[in-house]
Order: C-alpha cells, then sequence, then structure tokens
C-alpha cells in the first residue's frame, strides 16, 4: 500500500509545484483503484513523465513573469530596499567624517634676466650663452614645480611638522606620506598658475598644509638655484685658471718672438687681420667650453647641444675663409687674408694671434664666471602667492544625497536578485525531491502489484 503526504513541505512550493504534486496524487490514486484492471508500472511512469514535460512548458521565462513574480515578492523586496536606505542614512550621517578642501593658487618663479643682461650686453655675439640653457627642455616651467611639489622631501617635512603620523594614525612614515599624496593634488593650469589642493577632516589643518606646500616649496628652490649656480661658478673658475695658465705661455712666447724677430707692431691691415681670426678662434673656444659644460648634465641630442655644435661649425667656416681666401674686391674693404702677410712676420703673426685669443677667451671666461657669481650670491627667484589658503567653510565631501540613493539602488538590486535566485534554488531542489518521491511511488506500486 503507498502513503502520500498530503501535508508535505513540499506541497507548500509555489505554483508551479502545487499543480505537479496534485496530478502525480491523482495519478497514483488511479492505479491503487484500478490496478487490478491492468494498470502496471509503465503506465505510471509514462503519466508521470507526461506531467514533468507539462510543467516543464510552462516554464518559460519572460519580462511579465518575473515582474509578476517581483510583485509576489513586494514585501521582502520592500523591506530589504528600506534596510538599504537605512544603511546608507548611518553611513552618510553618521560614519563617514566631514572632508574639507583648501586651495592655494601660486604663480611660478620667473627668471630674472635684468642683472645678467647688463654683463650679457658686453659678450657681443656670445650674449645667448649665459641664459640660453636655462629653459631647455620643458615646454611648461609650472610642471618642473609640480615635481618638486609632488617629491619625497617635501611631503617627508611636512609628514614631521604636522606630526601627520599620529593624524593619519600610520605606524610608518611611508604609509603617512601616500596618505598625504592621496589627500593632496597639485594643477598646473593652462594660465600659467599652480593650483594646491589639499583635503582634510579639520578644516584649520586643511589651510595649513596647503600654505606648508608653498613654504616647502621655496625651500626646496633656494637649494636648487645655490647647488646649480655653485657648480656653474665652479666650473668657470676652473676653465679660468686653466685659461690665464694659457694666456701666460701664450705671452711670453710672443715676446721671445719679438726678441728673436725684432718685430714690435706690423701694419694696420695685418693687425686687422689678427684681430679678426682672434675674435672668431675665441668665440669658437668660448662656445666649446658652453657645450662641455652642457653635456655634463644632457646627451648630445638635446636641442642646446645641437646649437651650439651648429655654431661651431659655422664660425670654423668662417675661420677658414678668413685664413685662406682672397679678400673681396668691394670698396673700404681693408682686410689682408693670412696667407698673405709678408712672410717675414708670419711667425710673429702666429705668436700674436694665439696670443690675442687667448687674451679674448680670457675676458670673456671672467665675464661667464661674474654671472655664475652673481647667480649664486642673489636669491632664488621669489615665489609669487596669487591666494593663500583660508580656512574652509563648507565641506567638498562626502556627498550625503549621494551616499544614500546610491544604497537604496543597490539594495533594490540585491533584493530582488536574492528573492530570484532563492526561487531558482527551491526550484531546483524540489525537482529532485520529485523525481525521488515519483520513484519511490512506482517502486510501491510494483511491489503491490506483484503482491
Amino acid at each position: 500500500m503507498v502513503y502520500v503526504r498530503e501535508n508535505s513541505s513540499i506541497g507548500k512550493e509555489p505554483l508551479f509545484q502545487d499543480a505537479f504534486l496534485e496530478h502525480l496524487n491523482d495519478a497514483l490514486m488511479c492505479s491503487r483503484c484500478n490496478a487490478s484492471k491492468g494498470f502496471d508500472g509503465a503506465t505510471l511512469m509514462e503519466t508521470e513523465q507526461t506531467a514533468s514535460h507539462t510543467s516543464v512548458q510552462s516554464d518559460g521565462i519572460d519580462l511579465t513573469d518575473i515582474l509578476c513574480f517581483l510583485f509576489e515578492f513586494r514585501r521582502q523586496i520592500v523591506v530589504g530596499t528600506c534596510i538599504a536606505f537605512v544603511a546608507g542614512v548611518i553611513t552618510a550621517f553618521f560614519i563617514l567624517k566631514p572632508v574639507f578642501t583648501a586651495t592655494t593658487i601660486i604663480l611660478p618663479p620667473q627668471q630674472d634676466h635684468t642683472a645678467n643682461n647688463l654683463l650679457v650686453g658686453q659678450l657681443g655675439a656670445l650674449g645667448g650663452l649665459g641664459g640660453a640653457t636655462s629653459a631647455f627642455g620643458l615646454k611648461n616651467p609650472a610642471d618642473m614645480y609640480v615635481g618638486i611639489l609632488g617629491s619625497r622631501e617635501i611631503a617627508d617635512h611636512i609628514v614631521s611638522r604636522f606630526h601627520l603620523m599620529d593624524v593619519y594614525r600610520k605606524k610608518m612614515r611611508l604609509d603617512a606620506r601616500k596618505m598625504l599624496r592621496s589627500n593632496s593634488d597639485f594643477e598646473a593650469a593652462k594660465d600659467g598658475l599652480i593650483y594646491i589642493n589639499v583635503k582634510d577632516h579639520d578644516p584649520q589643518r586643511a589651510a595649513a598644509l596647503a600654505n606648508a606646500y608653498v613654504d616647502e616649496l621655496h625651500d626646496a628652490n633656494t637649494r636648487l638655484a645655490i647647488s646649480q649656480a655653485s657648480q656653474r661658478r665652479l666650473f668657470y673658475d676652473n676653465r679660468l685658471a686653466e685659461e690665464k695658465k694659457a694666456l701666460v705661455a701664450a705671452e711670453d712666447d710672443l715676446k721671445q718672438t719679438q726678441e728673436r724677430t725684432g718685430l714690435v707692431q706690423l701694419s694696420g691691415q695685418a693687425e686687422m687681420t689678427i684681430r679678426n681670426i682672434a675674435s672668431i678662434q675665441a668665440q669658437i673656444a668660448a662656445r666649446e667650453v658652453e657645450l662641455s659644460r652642457v653635456r655634463t648634465y644632457a646627451t648630445d641630442e638635446n636641442p642646446e647641444a645641437e646649437r651650439l655644435r651648429e655654431e661651431i661649425a659655422t664660425e670654423r667656416a668662417q675661420l677658414a675663409r678668413l685664413q685662406d681666401s682672397e679678400p673681396s674686391p668691394t670698396p673700404g674693404n681693408t682686410q689682408v687674408p693670412a696667407a698673405k702677410v709678408p712672410a717675414i712676420g708670419l711667425d710673429y703673426l702666429r705668436k700674436l694671434r694665439e696670443e690675442r685669443t687667448h687674451e679674448e677667451l680670457y675676458v670673456l671666461m671672467t665675464k661667464q664666471r661674474e654671472m655664475a657669481s652673481l647667480e649664486e650670491a642673489k636669491s632664488a627667484p621669489v615665489i609669487q602667492v596669487v591666494d593663500h589658503a583660508e580656512v574652509p567653510e563648507r565641506k567638498s565631501g562626502p556627498v550625503r544625497t549621494l551616499i544614500v540613493l546610491s544604497c537604496t539602488i543597490a539594495g533594490f538590486v540585491l533584493t530582488c536578485c536574492g528573492v530570484i535566485a532563492r526561487n531558482l534554488l527551491r526550484k531546483a531542489i524540489g525537482n529532485d525531491l520529485r523525481s525521488r518521491l515519483a520513484a519511490i511511488r512506482l517502486k510501491n506500486t510494483q511491489k503491490l502489484q506483484t503482491s
């Protein structure tokens, strides 16, 4: 005899399970009543398969079914959405602290050429050497100062100055530095200004941190400027000492040549030729010195290095034409090629030309050294503050309305997904239980028939 549990939990499955169990129970009752009339287990199995197939066909899902299904569980969805709304309100108004943003606007230091131009004007054709390398590489000078603001040294100074390891509750300086950088933003705008934005939970500390960045930038700029000027002055000191020795040696050679040949002064034409040649040679030597200095911090592909090489090649070609070519027959041209100078004064001419070359080069190196000393002595370019950071009165975050709205929407979506997933899981479990129950009932029916 087969017993069917009418009050089984399976019978409580929604919609699709009630019809299936009712159909199955009817089939089993018919099998018990008509077992003697020729109904066997195969017939019962066919009936159950037909019911199962009918149930599967009725499981098609479309948008209307989903909406109806969600409406059936509207109470659970409303409860879940309300819980998410309350959680968003608690998070936005009671857990998250308000954030304040302070902003400082500065104008990057501008190069002061006033004092340098007084000396550069005396250098003639070499006037561009003093400041030619100051602007290499960067399209926007503000980018360099933005990089300095984000340096590790400035961050460490600010961390120590404001005790940020205690404020941020960090045990390592590295973590406090990362936290400071995440709360700081530096922007080089197209108008040439630099914007320093600092976020903090304390409005007073946010303004103090933004202004502290300006102080640290000024100190770093001063150190870098003094170091660069000192290196430039030391370079020209060494070159000036070498050139002084070369000038003394050239003067001694010229004196010995004068004593040997008895020549004290050449004609005006020869003197003019020697001066022109000496001037060009001095310019070539000065540019070679400048090129060697550029190579100490840049490669040969640097635009400044390429410009200096082109100028050296041009002046060497000019020197070669002056030494070897015939003079042009233009009115008023009194220059004489070096090859046309009388042979008796050729040795004297060479010594005199070498002495004049070293003399002019020594003068040029002296002026360059004076420029480097002036840059070392003067203070670094002043950082002009357009707007000091003031204590912010309004918070910049968090946006509480957005947080509450996001939590509410997320709660609604997750609740709907949870309801659908739970019922899909129950459907899968119910199908498995129905299959097992059908197998047991079929087995009992077969035993009943054989008995």
